[in-house]
């Protein structure tokens, strides 16, 4: 059926669901009720079924099938967590069941009756008291099934474009049922990262979203206007530089979980708006918090999933501590040969040429190290790798490595070939940080437009003293993903961006 054929089709349903509407309001009937009380969930009433009991219930949902036979029906509704069968009898109900004949799949009721098992055995509510809840005006996706000759079972006129169900999120939540579960899974995985930072003693804290100098992460910001102070203000990127703030006012630990924001392309493992967790710990450092990422990864894989343990694609992943621990410059080295602090400029560049890397004459030195690494090494790391020292172009805000020159005290985890978190001994010098800062204004004169910009009131901050600090952030997004085995970041995030709609 082509899309005006399905436009045609969808106003006539519309037409006679207003019809129906009318007709109800003629009876008297209220179509769109104000509450209903006292509801028992369809796997309350199925998992607590007593063959013999006279339980009676109040059940709510949304029809999602209906047959209909004179003088009796049966229609299963669905609630957040399931559906269940309900039977209606023309001489129980009377006018109530005639008012019945006038809802549609997707129409929302309240039914109240006692449980009993049909003959085929399945747990259903004999309805002794109907009301309707609210009328859908639109009629919703339904798929439908066939078998064919061998067999197999066949869906029709599945809701399945992966564009309609991310712009239409509520329709795919419906019809698809689920997609709930993923959902779920990512409050649990959140709930459960909050409770163990919280039983660290971490204190969970806000900071703001709108900056008026924008730091933390080499990104492009999104840009608004704040119109009482006529200035441009920034949409965070990262909480990093406010946190670290508060480590300096004298809060030994803190995180927050935030939306942060990201003027940046969009992928399977990108989304503008995303959410982070970032944690700081004074008097400790990056290889403190690698054990500490290890058992808080741990934690939420066994009390979300009840295993280390999980499947994602094609690979069985473990989070059994202690994971694997290799340099950005040694595993460069097991891919290419080469070691690459110890290369001339000149055969760096030969190197990442050789290996894909585009030079585009305004990269660092240390930018074609971390972009050398990202072909040749990042997509090989499969289990839980922690990548440490990394070229100190490219981690303006991290300690310089107390024995080796040129690199800094940090580590990214990363996952089936995705970094999944980021981490450094957090930089606490004001003169280094000052002078990193400034090389980043080079860089960005020379191009790179994701460079970070000086923050002075940072730097003043610094020089009041910060203790010796750790740093960490996880995206959250990508945890998720991970640990629900999903290929795109669109599909753990309610309502992604999209480009605006186009009238039809």
């Amino acid at each position: 059926m082509d899309l005006q054929n399905q436009i045609q089709e969808t106003n006539v349903l519309i037409e006679r669901r207003l019809e129906e509407l009318v007709e109800l309001r003629n009876r008297n009937v209220e179509a769109f009720a104000y509450s209903f009380e006292d509801i028992v969930s369809s796997v309350d009433i199925k998992e607590n079924y007593v063959e013999g009991e006279a339980r009676t219930v109040s059940v709510a949902g949304r029809i999602m099938a209906l047959r209909r036979m004179g003088k009796a029906s049966f229609a299963s509704i669905q609630d957040e967590q399931d559906r269940i069968q309900i039977y209606l009898k023309k001489d129980e109900l009377g006018d109530a069941y005639e008012n019945f004949k006038l809802m549609d799949i997707g129409d929302i009721i309240g039914a109240k009756g006692f449980v009993f098992k049909t003959k085929t055995g399945e747990t259903s509510v004999h309805v002794q008291e109907l009301t309707l809840l609210t009328k859908s005006l639109r009629p919703i996706p339904i798929a439908k099934e066939s078998i064919d000759e061998n067999g197999n079972k066949i869906i029709h006129d599945q809701f399945a474009d992966k564009e309609l169900r991310y712009r239409q999120r509520y329709v795919d939540l419906i019809v698809n049922h689920e997609v709930k579960d993923t959902f779920r899974k990512r409050s649990q995985i959140i709930t459960a990262m909050r409770t163990f930072l919280d039983s660290n003693g971490i204190m969970e804290v806000e900071t703001p979203v709108l900056q008026s100098l924008y730091g933390g992460a080499s990104a492009r910001p999104f840009v608004t206007h704040h119109n009482a102070l006529d200035v441009p203000f920034y949409l965070r990127i990262a909480d990093e530089l406010y946190l670290k703030r508060l480590i300096v006012g004298g809060f030994q630990a803190v995180y927050e979980i935030s939306k942060d924001f990201r003027n940046e392309g969009m992928d399977k493992t990108h989304n503008p708006e995303f959410t982070m967790m970032e944690v700081y710990v004074a008097y400790k450092d990056y290889i403190w918090m690698m054990e500490f990422v290890e058992n808080m990864f741990a934690h939420i894989a066994q009390n979300v999933f009840g295993s280390l343990k999980f499947k994602f694609d094609e690979h069985e992943i473990d989070f059994t501590p202690p994971w694997n621990r290799i340099s950005m410059v040694d595993a460069i080295k097991e891919k290419t040969g080469a070691s690459v602090l110890d290369l001339s400029d000149s055969e760096l560049t030969e190197l990442a040429k050789k290996n894909g890397v585009e030079i585009t004459g305004k990269q660092s030195r240390g930018k074609i190290i971390d972009e050398l690494f990202d072909i040749t090494v990042q997509s090989s790391l499969i289990q839980p790798t922690f990548i440490t020292e990394y070229p100190i172009e490219t981690s303006p805000l991290a300690k310089k490595h107390r024995d080796k020159p040129g690199i800094v005290e940090r580590f990214e985890g990363f996952v089936a070939g995705r970094e999944i978190c980021n981490a450094f001994s957090e930089l606490n010098d004001p003169i280094d940080q000052k002078g990193r800062f400034m090389d980043q204004m080079k860089a960005r004169e020379m191009g790179d437009d994701e460079a970070q910009q000086i923050d002075e009131d940072f730097v003043r901050a610094l020089e009041y003293g910060m203790p010796p600090t750790a740093g960490l952030g996880i995206g959250i997004d990508r945890l998720v993903m991970l640990l629900t085995n999903q290929i795109s970041i669109r599909d753990v995030i309610f309502f992604p961006q999209m480009k605006p709609e186009k009238s039809v």
